[in-house]
């Protein structure tokens, strides 16, 4: 990567297409899944080492209950297993990892396996890893707005306190808005993820599946982020 690209300071990741990746072939939709995870170890040690401080990943949505059974199971199996063994690398990587989303019905044994590695990565500072499970982003506005209320019936807070800052602040993390927002698999579409953060954000839709998007891959992306005109209500920066 060349040091005279611009890198944004906050990348989400939606990392779509790990089912037809598998489907195509000819493996069950949970070997996506599994490939997955390879893919998304490499691309953390790249974003940290390109000076990405930011990266929000959309692991698992509120809609992703839906699914199979089968399916979800394994996913919950896979949550637990990379948060105790396959991620401990960013612990010596001076990698934060923090989640985005709501606790219920995850179940126990995921929750503690999330406690876990966030609490042992707490005081790393090199890029923040910011897991989006059982998220969806007007669920976060909904807790937002709950959140804030109970905040004002205690009387903690005014009205005149709430603000766009004070919003930003209350989400499920305290994190920069997104720069840049990749959607793998070639969909073009948010489904629900991280919408008020993505306000202002730049977006890209390789054609390829998440199992497939490499280093390289990502690579190719940043040289397209460069190439775009960042405007901010008509105003470039």
């Amino acid at each position: 990567m060349e040091n005279e690209l611009k890198i944004p300071n906050h990348v989400g990741i939606i990392m779509d297409g790990n089912g037809r990746w598998a489907q195509e072939r000819g493996m069950v939709r949970t070997m996506g899944h599994k490939n997955a995870i390879k893919t998304l170890k490499a691309l953390c040690l790249h974003m940290a080492d390109v000076g990405v401080k930011y990266a929000s990943l959309y692991a698992f949505s509120t809609e992703n209950f839906k699914r199979e059974k089968s399916e979800v199971d394994y996913l919950m199996d896979l949550f637990i297993s990379s948060f105790t063994k396959e991620f401990k690398f960013l612990i010596e990587k001076n990698v934060r990892v923090v989640f985005s989303g709501r606790r219920e019905p995850l179940p126990e044994k995921v929750l503690e396996a999330m406690d876990k590695i966030q609490e042992d990565t707490k005081n790393n500072k090199d890029l923040v890893l910011n897991i989006c499970l059982n998220y969806g982003s007007h669920a976060e506005m909904v807790d937002t707005t709950k959140k804030i209320c109970e905040m004002y019936k205690e009387g903690k807070i005014e009205l005149d306190d709430i603000n766009e800052e004070f919003i930003q602040k209350n989400l499920y993390q305290d994190l920069p808005p997104l720069d840049f927002v990749i959607r793998t698999s070639g969909e073009l579409r948010l489904s629900n993820f991280m919408m008020y953060q993505a306000s202002y954000a730049e977006f890209y839709f390789p054609q390829v599946y998440f199992p497939d998007f490499t280093t390289e891959e990502f690579d190719k992306a940043i040289l397209e982020f460069n190439k775009r005109n960042r405007r901010f209500g008509g105003v470039k920066k």
